[in-house]
């Protein structure tokens, strides 16, 4: 069962979710009290920041390999692919973190365990 925090109304799973609208709120989970306490706020706040970075990356890579002359047709088919999965990983992440789930992504979620623990 979720705990309320007294300062703002804010349940844990509100929180968890809310951290993976950007890496924003999951910044600021992770330097605010009472937020910054609480293991499952704070893993799911850094794995939102890692996934973050793995799309700015994937955005990244395909950008250039959109540049290339002969790759620029293969990116017509990978940019929408990736970013389709990219999206629905997202939203699994957005629906699991508001129902109190934790889900950890196979690489990723390692790293922000690791964080999220130290």
């Amino acid at each position: 069962m979720a705990d309320e925090t007294p300062q703002t109304g804010l349940t844990d799973n509100a929180a968890t979710g809310l951290a993976y609208l950007t890496f924003i709120p999951a910044i600021i989970f992770l330097v605010t009290a009472p937020y910054n306490q609480k293991p499952l706020i704070r893993f799911h706040s850094w794995q939102s920041i890692f996934y973050s970075i793995v799309w700015f990356v994937a955005w990244a890579v395909l950008a250039v390999i959109g540049m290339i002359p002969i790759l620029n047709l293969v990116d017509i088919v990978l940019f929408p692919l990736t970013f389709l999965g990219l999206v629905i990983v997202w939203v699994i992440l957005l629906i699991k973190a508001f129902n109190g789930e934790r889900f950890k992504l196979p690489v990723i979620g390692d790293l922000a365990e690791k964080q999220a623990n130290a």
